[in-house]
């Protein structure tokens, strides 16, 4: 990929540092574009790092995105530009800034309740035929900051269910490192139904600050403590979880196990059609004979996989995998 800088007229942004970043130092106060900002080419940067496409409708946000990581780390755009190909830190800083991190508890409860079927019939088989898997694996493929990958727990969990592991995976540090930690507000407490409210666990500002006080140097670098919640999910749920930073478009899986279940929902229309066919085709890969993809409702219509057949199902837009 070739980087050039488009010359043009120049001009001074003023950006206020309580607008950045809560993390940001107050003498920070200003940046300057000595170029033209071109957001084409920060648009073909991200598509050709993690394949998102960025409508003109969010260019704002894009160049919002650019702007802050550039004036977090004490550089021009120019410079941020120069670098980022070279720095692995800028690249996941600005990553961090321009991806949607949007997710809420039980956000689409049939798919949930589905996953939780298979792995009581899972569960069931397992008791009367020694051959079948030990594990059940879930992969919660785009999980941001964890909601879906809790849910999922949740509700296994709340069927006493064992012999489970759930991976969720995103390309963003930064919401990986909430999802790990599992702290979230009262609104999204209010999210999660009767049955799993069990695993809520009140988070007292002692455990905040020692939270605060171990946690990994990134986290602690990009996430203010207004990040923390009100609570946090149960720790019984821990064991059987954990995150992973995985670009879906790398060939390589996060795992060498096969999974039961992947779950990728609301993700793939942020990518163009041959993309979502490679990455159908990977996930496809990592599904177990016998296994699920779900997408979510409406999503990848034109998807026709010879080893995947459609599950008749009203709510769901799942596919089995029935060969090789």
């Amino acid at each position: 990929m070739n980087h050039h800088i488009r010359k043009g007229s120049n001009s001074i942004h003023i950006i206020e540092a309580t607008s950045i970043d809560s993390l940001m130092q107050d003498n920070v106060k200003m940046i300057r574009h000595d170029d033209y900002f071109d957001t084409r080419q920060w648009q073909r940067y991200i598509e050709c790092e993690i394949g998102f496409i960025l409508p003109n409708i969010q260019c704002n946000w894009l160049e919002n995105a650019v702007i802050h990581t550039a004036l977090f780390y004490g550089l021009t755009t120019v410079q941020l530009w120069q670098q980022v190909p070279f720095n692995n830190e800028l690249r996941q800083h600005l990553l961090d800034k321009v991806l949607i991190h949007e997710s809420r508890f039980f956000r689409h409860l049939p798919s949930i309740k589905f996953v939780t079927e298979c792995a009581e019939q899972h569960q069931r088989r397992k008791r009367i035929d020694a051959d079948t898997s030990e594990m059940f694996h879930i992969w919660s493929v785009g999980c941001a900051s964890g909601q879906e990958t809790w849910s999922l727990a949740m509700s296994l969990a709340a069927k006493q269910l064992s012999n489970y592991t759930i991976l969720g995976t995103d390309v963003s540090q930064q919401v990986l490192a909430k999802a790990r930690l599992g702290q979230y507000d009262a609104k999204q407490q209010s999210l999660i139904p009767p049955y799993c409210q069990q695993f809520v666990q009140p988070l007292s500002p002692a455990i905040m600050a020692d939270e605060a006080s171990v946690g990994n140097a990134y986290l602690n670098k990009t996430t203010a403590s207004s990040s923390y919640g009100y609570w946090q999910v149960a720790a019984t749920l821990k064991s059987q979880v954990r995150f992973a930073l995985h670009n879906i478009m790398d060939e390589k899986p996060p795992t060498a196990h096969l999974q039961q279940v992947i779950v990728c929902q609301n993700m793939l229309l942020y990518f163009r059609k041959f993309d979502q066919r490679d990455i159908l085709a990977r996930l496809s890969k990592q599904c177990a004979l016998g296994g699920y993809i779900i997408l979510a409702p409406g999503e990848a219509l034109f998807w026709r996989p010879s080893n995947m057949r459609r599950i008749a199902h009203p709510h769901l837009n799942a596919w089995q995998k029935i060969s090789t």
